[in-house]
């Protein structure tokens, strides 16, 4: 099993299988505790970026995402910003 980072790059996949891969890398990184990750999915027509975008929008496990900056991809990269999952948060007071 490959480690989880901050950042999935989705060239490595058809496109096919992007939208499964990010699935799975999500509860990954949910699973990790990362609160902030970068998707790498290239410039190219924007096909891809769609894709992605349209996914994210719909995930319940996604809080919000946005282009990134240039210094971390622009316009061939989202970051996303992923919601804490239920009974995870700091304990309630009692």
């Amino acid at each position: 099993m490959l480690p989880i980072e901050e950042s999935f790059d989705l060239h490595h996949f058809r496109p096919s299988e992007v939208l499964k891969m990010l699935d799975a890398y999500l509860d990954a990184a949910l699973e990790e505790g990362l609160r902030e990750v970068r998707l790498i999915h290239g410039r190219g027509k924007g096909v891809q970026r769609a894709q992605v975008r349209q996914f994210l929008r719909d995930d319940g496990r996604v809080e919000r995402f946005e282009q990134a900056p240039p210094a971390r991809g622009g316009w061939g990269a989202t970051v996303a910003w992923l919601r804490e999952p239920p009974g995870r948060g700091r304990p309630s007071a009692v």
